[in-house]
C-alpha cells in the first residue's frame, strides 16, 4: 500500500511538473490553438468552396449553321464556363489563350448538322493551356458537358426538321414528341442523403481540429521528453528512483488534460464561433479526441526517443504534420491514393480523427467505427515502443 502511494505521488508530482512547464510558456499554447482558427477565419473570408468560371472563347467558322451569339452558347455551358467570345477563326482565340487571359478554347465544326445528317460525328475541339492537371481535368469535364449541350441542340434542329416534312406529308402525329425529349429523354436530379450539406468552412472545421490535436500533442511531449533527457533530468529520476513507465505515464496523464482543455476551447470555437453543427453524441465526439490525443502523444514519446536534440524533434514533428496534410485525407481522400500508400495513412492518428470528428459533428453517427479500435492501436504500438526505448535509456545512463 506504501508503494502504491510513493508511485501516486510521484506520478502527480510529474503531471505538476508538465503543467507548470506549459503554464510557463502561454503564448506557445495560444498561438499553437488561434493560430490556425486566424488562418481557417482568413482561408473561411477568401475562399467559398465554388470555382470561378472558366474564361471561354468559342471559335464558329464562317457559314456555320450553328449561332453565333454568346448568349445561346452561355445557356449551354452552364455557370463553370463564362463565354467571353464568338470569335471567326481560331488564330484569334489562342492568342488570348497564350496570353493567359482565355481559359478555354472552343471550336465547333463547320457545318455539324449536315455532317449529322450524313450519319458521321463531327468533332468539337477543346483547346486549353494549363500544367495543372486538375485544372486540365477539370476544364475537360466542363467542355464535355458543353458538347453534349451541343449535340442535344443539333439532334433537336434535326428532329424539328424530320417532324416538320413528316406533317408536311400528312401525318400529324410526328409531332406528339417534342424535339428537346428525343434528343434528351432523361435528366439528371442530385439529392443528398447526407443529414447536411457544409459550406467548405464547416466541412474542414473539424478536419483543422484533428490537425491542430496530433500536432500539440505530439510536439509537446517531445520537447518535454527531449529537453529532460539532454539537460540531465532523466538521470535524476533514476536516482529517485522514478521508473520509465511512471515517466510515460505521468506525461501522457498531463497531456492528455492540456488536449482536453484545448480540445474543449476549440469545439467551442467551432460551435459558437463557426456555426458548425454537433450531430452526434458528445461523449462519441470525446471519445474520439481521447484517443486521438493518446495516439499522438505516444507517436510524440516515440519522437522524443529517437531525437538527439529539440531541434530534430522540432524537425520530426513537423514532417508528421507536412505528412498528415498530404495523406490523412484533409487535401486528397484516402481512396484516391495507391493501397500501400493507404497503410502508410492509417498509421497517422489525424487520419482516423478526421473521419471520426466529420462523422460526428455533420452526420450524427459514423460507420466507421473500427477507427476508434485504429487509434487505440497506434496508442498500443507507440507507447510501448516509447517505455521500452526510455527503460533502455535509463538503464544505459
Amino acid at each position: 500500500m506504501r508503494a502504491l502511494l510513493t508511485m501516486i505521488q510521484r506520478l502527480l508530482a510529474i503531471v505538476g511538473k508538465e503543467l507548470v512547464e506549459v503554464v510557463r510558456r502561454p503564448g506557445a499554447l495560444v498561438s499553437l490553438v488561434f493560430g490556425p482558427f486566424l488562418i481557417m477565419a482568413l482561408f473561411g473570408l477568401g475562399y467559398d468552396g465554388y470555382r470561378r468560371p472558366l474564361e471561354t472563347v468559342v471559335v464558329v467558322p464562317p457559314g456555320s449553321s450553328i449561332p453565333t451569339d454568346t448568349d445561346s452558347y452561355q445557356k449551354l455551358a452552364g455557370p463553370g464556363l463564362h463565354i467571353a467570345a464568338v470569335v471567326p477563326d481560331t488564330a484569334t482565340a489562342e492568342k488570348g489563350l497564350a496570353a493567359g487571359t482565355t481559359d478555354v478554347v472552343v471550336v465547333t465544326p463547320p457545318d455539324p448538322a449536315g455532317t449529322f445528317k450524313s450519319g458521321q460525328q463531327s468533332v468539337i475541339e477543346v483547346v486549353i493551356n494549363t500544367i495543372d492537371p486538375i485544372r486540365a481535368d477539370y476544364a475537360s469535364h466542363l467542355a464535355s458537358n458543353l458538347s453534349s449541350a451541343v449535340n442535344q441542340t443539333i439532334i433537336t434542329k434535326a428532329v424539328e426538321e424530320g417532324q416538320g416534312v413528316a406533317l408536311a406529308k400528312g401525318q400529324p402525329d410526328a409531332a406528339k414528341i417534342p424535339p428537346e425529349v428525343v434528343a434528351a429523354p432523361t435528366r439528371a436530379e442530385l439529392r443528398n442523403a447526407a443529414p447536411t450539406e457544409p459550406k467548405v468552412l464547416a466541412y474542414y472545421g473539424p478536419a483543422v481540429l484533428a490537425l491542430i490535436l496530433q500536432h500539440l500533442a505530439i510536439t509537446l511531449i517531445a520537447l518535454a521528453l527531449v529537453r529532460e533527457r539532454t539537460s540531465g533530468v532523466i538521470e535524476l529520476f533514476r536516482v529517485g528512483p522514478v521508473h520509465a513507465g511512471e515517466i510515460i505515464i505521468g506525461k501522457v496523464f498531463a497531456y492528455l488534460l492540456i488536449g482536453g482543455l484545448v480540445a474543449a476551447i476549440t469545439i467551442t470555437l467551432l460551435i459558437v464561433g463557426f456555426g458548425i453543427p454537433l450531430l452526434g453524441d458528445p461523449v462519441s465526439l470525446a471519445a474520439a479526441v481521447a484517443l486521438l490525443l493518446l495516439a499522438s502523444l505516444g507517436i510524440g514519446l516515440v519522437v522524443a526517443i529517437i531525437s538527439d536534440s529539440e531541434r530534430q524533434a522540432v524537425q520530426l514533428s513537423l514532417l508528421l504534420l507536412l505528412a498528415s496534410v498530404f495523406f490523412s485525407g484533409f487535401v486528397v481522400a484516402i481512396s484516391e491514393f495507391a493501397p500501400a500508400i493507404r497503410v502508410l495513412a492509417y498509421t497517422l492518428p489525424v487520419t482516423h480523427g478526421i473521419r471520426l470528428f466529420q462523422d460526428i459533428m455533420l452526420r450524427g453517427t459514423t460507420t466507421q467505427a473500427w477507427e476508434y479500435g485504429a487509434l487505440a492501436i497506434i496508442a498500443g504500438v507507440t507507447l510501448t515502443i516509447a517505455w521500452l526505448g526510455l527503460r533502455r535509456g535509463m538503464a544505459r545512463a
